[in-house]
């Protein structure tokens, strides 16, 4: 977590509530007082586009990096070490001008700006796996779903993606705008897929995202 303001202290604390290890870094060690007593994540003085204090706060090992930060730039310039230096999977960085949100997409870095902030919603980008489904039906038969392509379905048809009736992909958010799939796109680095599933799918569904090739059970 890169910035221990109100919204990174208040992550950071949700994180080590889900039995997360979690190192926080701030320029102000002040900051750290928003921190809960008896907080037992790590705590580094620093900035988070400083690859020493980077490290120092684990990022060779991390899984998952939120730069959350008061400044756009040093919320991008972080998110793109994370991404380009580092190979953290998940990263996700908050914005103050939505207007950038296009550009960072194109980058490849999934953005929240700060008008339609939610702590959820970072959540969902950093542990995917703990909010499977964005909404489910009153019978509770289908989902929607919300997922990032992986990288290697760049150049692959997304209608891969449609399978029988189990899986729909409805719609792709591509550069910061959102388009109704028309059933022959063509999946590109850093799309934001949304797919209908039936709830019992979701599991085997998000193995062939993740993998890239079916499961049996799905042929």
């Amino acid at each position: 977590m890169v910035g221990c303001g109100r919204v990174g202290s208040e992550l950071a604390s949700s994180l080590v509530g889900r039995g997360h290890e979690v190192s926080i870094l701030d320029k102000n060690a002040r900051a750290f007082r928003r921190l809960p007593e008896g907080w037992n994540g790590k705590t580094v003085i620093g900035f988070g586009f400083d690859k020493f204090h980077l490290e120092e706060a684990g990022a060779h090992e991390a899984d998952a990096l939120a730069a959350v930060t008061s400044g756009d730039n040093s919320n991008i310039l972080t998110a793109r070490i994370a991404r380009e230096t580092y190979r953290i999977p998940a990263v996700v960085a908050r914005i103050y001008d939505p207007r950038r949100a296009a550009i960072y997409q194109r980058l490849g870095i999934p953005t929240v700006a700060t008008v339609t902030w939610t702590t959820d919603q970072v959540m969902r980008r950093l542990l995917p796996d703990a909010s499977p489904t964005e909404w489910t039906d009153a019978t509770g038969t289908l989902g929607l779903l919300e997922r990032d392509l992986p990288a290697h379905w760049a150049g692959r048809n997304l209608s891969e993606l449609n399978i029988d009736d189990r899986a729909s992909v409805i719609s792709v958010v591509r550069s910061g705008e959102a388009k109704l799939f028309g059933g022959d796109m063509i999946g590109k680095e850093g799309d934001i897929v949304h797919l209908a599933v039936a709830t019992g799918f979701v599991e085997k569904l998000d193995e062939f995202l993740a993998s890239g090739i079916k499961p049996a059970a799905i042929h």
